[in-house]
């Protein structure tokens, strides 16, 4: 059995398959020639007597017989095969050391083997289901003698056989036939057929390009050598190499040995011919300098011409939707591979001067139509005028014009510059750009935990860029790019540490960066634009390594540091008139207002956070150890609801602004406390009005008495919280509190405390009247309502659950 595979490219789309002609002539030397398969017709039949039995001769109307001459290069048929018959065939082979292709076919009924032995009665081979390989001796006649697998039964076969080295027939495959422009070889096997024979003559070392025949892999061949030594299998696409001298031979067979049509095609990668010129393209809008092309689906091919009068690296250029479809390769004259899409897409260098041709395979399972240009990364024809690399420089607009543009932007740079290059698109795209230095060499494509490229010298070097999606009706598509060196902060304002409950440094515009001249500690960075919306900002020393990233940074020494808005994001281009805050504090606040932690009795604090990265601090009162909960109006909007989150003495953090609003927050570091405030993402400037109760005393609430009256207070803008205590002997295990706006407008939440002040139960959602029930442990528990800020009468009252009402 044949079964060696391999894969890989189907032909170009340029021509159709031609059908080869149907006469068959008894000898000849071209592909036209056909066996023919005999009629199956299930006529009587005589058998062949077997040495050791007798049987009987056939009745006089039998006019086929299953034996007998079997010629090369046809298909005989036997309609029946019965019992323990043996049927034996004879085929000759006119030279020594021949190989017979041996196709033993089950067409109906039982399985159906066969015995091969030579002219001298030894055994050659045994032939089963698939075609077989069957090594021959001396030239002379050869018998098949074919029988049922178990002797018993009833079945139909069809039998052939055909020679490696002196076929029946074998078509000649032209010069012709091998150009890209090719339309292939087409024709249909017979069912049965052991194998088709080609034959051609090409240089030794010759690199062909293999398409699947046909049939998805079911169509397969072998290619040989002048020696009938196997070079190739054709079944899938791939590339095979003439390694040793022809004349070559081709067997092309049917993996099941049924009826089959192909479509041979084999176009040669060295010296390839039948692909169009495809020739260089300047940077910029390419002009007429693009080659078209379309590429048949499911792994088909198609080529372009490349030629260069020097070597160098060359950046290939697909259109988006092709690039999708298309894999694609470039080769030498000599057929070796150059570079592929993968590896090579900044950059293929092509070694030395001469032909190339560039080959683009269809994943697709539809026909990619596509545009492609190619275009020296070493030379500066097309480049953009030269840009500088400060801070303060303009934004560039870049165009594009065509699908297969590459853009270039030259710059000036001195050796370990560490230089960031920012592009966006103007509107809904990819942007793809790299650096290139004067020679075309790509710089800077390894992982690196730094951001930019370090400029490995000092000259001239280049920002090779392009969008990467293009539309039908796109005609001028622009982007902004950047290019910026992050050890040099020229055009850079200059900022210096702040203070909490202040605003920061005015807004400036201009620029994405700032030097932050800084001693030696932990600070606060943030940078917010003027709709309070985070910016984010990345710090770099002065060798351009990153120092922070997020609102934490710790410098390690006094200096002079560069604050860069999406420092490490290249897909992010800052607009020069951006306005932003930016806020520059030490980590621990200091001078932070004090703050009572009894604010269900206590005035609440209140402040203003009137700028963006303001951030304002309170110092609590409470000792380590203490737990606490916020006190917030619940019709509080905007900054009078602010992020918060509070620290102890060492500057670590204990909880934020959600803990105390839905949970608690216990003090487990080190005293004095400090609260930090600010204004939330996208929230307007404005008042706060906030207060803090400590849940798990001193001192205790007021005690809440069960029963109907309950207790009623009064709640405002001075006092939007109120806070009872119920003992642990005046209540159920499970109690039922409700609470009512008996006056006024607004309305409240409620949240019941354990002993040790964690919140148990709640927080309820806000409502005028509401009952809730609340299974508590064991011990006091603490009641807190949270009212609006606004003057309104609320009555509470509790009772065991378990108890009937009233």
């Amino acid at each position: 059995m044949s079964t060696t595979a391999a894969g890989l490219l189907s032909g170009p789309a340029t021509a159709a398959p031609t059908a080869e002609p149907s006469a068959q002539p008894a000898t000849t030397t071209t592909e036209s020639a056909r066996p023919a398969a005999e009629p199956s017709a299930p006529v009587p039949t005589t058998v062949a007597p077997a040495p050791d039995r007798k049987v009987k001769a056939p009745a006089p109307t039998t006019t086929v017989t299953c034996g007998g001459t079997l010629p090369l290069g046809k298909v005989k048929n036997c309609a029946s095969i019965t019992g323990d018959t043996k049927q034996t065939w004879n085929v000759t082979s006119t030279v020594d050391q021949d190989t017979l292709f041996i196709r033993l076919r089950d067409v109906s009924g039982d399985g159906v083997g066969a015995q091969v032995h030579g002219p001298d009665g030894t055994h050659a081979c045994y032939a089963g289901s698939y075609l077989t390989d069957c090594r021959l001796g001396a030239a002379g006649t050869y018998t098949i003698t074919v029988s049922l697998s178990y002797d018993t039964g009833q079945g139909a076969y069809s039998l052939s056989a055909e020679s490696m080295r002196t076929p029946s027939t074998c078509a000649t495959l032209s010069e012709s036939f091998f150009s890209f422009a090719s339309a292939g070889r087409s024709g249909t096997l017979p069912a049965g057929l052991a194998a088709r024979c080609f034959t051609f003559t090409q240089r030794t070392g010759t690199v062909l390009h293999l398409a699947d025949p046909g049939g998805g892999g079911s169509i397969e061949g072998r290619i040989l050598d002048g020696q009938f030594q196997p070079l190739c299998t054709v079944r899938y696409t791939t590339e095979c190499t003439l390694g040793e001298p022809g004349p070559y031979r081709l067997f092309l067979e049917q993996s099941y040995g049924d009826k089959a049509t192909y479509t041979l095609k084999m176009p040669r990668i060295s010296r390839a011919v039948g692909c169009p010129a495809l020739p260089l393209a300047t940077f910029g809008d390419p002009g007429t300098a693009v080659g078209t092309g379309s590429v048949p689906p499911n792994q088909g091919i198609s080529c372009q011409a490349l030629r260069v009068a020097t070597p160098g690296p060359l950046v290939v250029r697909f259109d988006q939707y092709a690039d999708q479809h298309l894999y694609w390769r470039v080769f030498d004259d000599a057929g070796q591979q150059v570079c592929t899409e993968y590896e090579s897409w900044r950059s293929c260098a092509v070694p030395t001067a001469g032909s190339y041709t560039l080959l683009a395979q269809n994943t697709n399972w539809e026909p990619v139509t596509y545009r492609v240009a190619a275009t020296r990364l070493d030379r500066t024809e097309g480049c953009a005028a030269p840009t500088g690399t400060t801070w303060a420089q303009p934004t560039l607009t870049v165009h594009q014009t065509s699908p297969v543009q590459t853009n270039c932007q030259p710059f000036q740079g001195e050796a370990g510059d560490q230089v960031m290059v920012y592009r966006a698109p103007d509107r809904y795209n990819d942007v793809f750009s790299w650096l290139v230095d004067a020679q075309g060499a790509v710089l800077c494509t390894d992982y690196s935990e730094q951001d930019g490229c370090v400029l490995p010298s000092t000259g001239t070097f280049r920002v090779v860029s392009y969008l990467s999606r293009w539309e039908a009706d796109d005609t001028d598509l622009t982007y902004q790019m950047q290019v910026r060196d992050l050890k040099d902060p020229t055009g850079c304002p200059t900022v210096t540490p702040g203070a909490y409950n202040a605003a920061p440094v005015g807004a400036l515009a201009g620029v994405r960066c700032r030097v932050l001249d800084l001693p030696e500690g932990t600070f606060r960075v943030k940078a917010v634009g003027e709709d309070n919306y985070r910016q984010y900002g990345t710090v770099y020393d002065a060798d351009g390594h990153r120092l922070c990233t997020d609102e934490w940074c710790k410098v390690p020494a006094a200096g002079r540091y560069t604050l860069v808005l999406g420092g490490g994001a290249p897909d992010a281009v800052i607009d020069d008139n951006l306005r932003y805050q930016l806020a520059v504090l030490p980590w621990m606040p200091s001078d932070c207002r004090p703050v009572s932690d009894n604010g269900w009795q206590d005035a609440p604090v209140r402040g203003r956070l009137a700028t963006p990265a303001q951030f304002d601090c309170l110092q609590l009162s409470s000792p380590a150890g203490a737990v606490l909960t916020g006190l917030f109006p619940g019709d509080a909007t905007g900054a009078g609801w602010p992020e918060m989150r509070v620290f102890d003495s060492t500057g670590a953090s204990m909880c934020d602004e959600y803990s105390l609003r839905q949970y608690h927050c216990e003090l487990t570091g080190q005293a004095p406390f400090r609260v930090v405030l600010n204004s939330g993402d996208g929230d307007p400037d404005g008042p706060y009005s906030l207060a803090f109760a400590r849940t798990d005393g001193p001192p205790a609430c007021p005690t809440l008495a069960a029963g109907t009256t309950g207790a009623t207070v009064t709640t405002s803008a001075d006092r939007f919280g109120v806070c009872f205590s119920i003992p642990a002997d005046e209540r159920g295990a499970t109690e039922s509190i409700t609470w009512k706006r008996t006056s006024g407008t607004g309305d409240a939440r409620l949240s019941v405390f354990d002993s040790a002040g964690r919140r148990y139960c709640g927080p309820t959602g806000y409502a005028v009247e509401r009952t809730v029930s609340c299974t508590l442990p064991a011990g006091p528990v603490t009641v807190v309502l949270e009212a609006d800020a606004v003057d309104a009468t609320y009555q509470l009252t509790h009772r065991d659950a378990s108890q009937p009402a009233g």
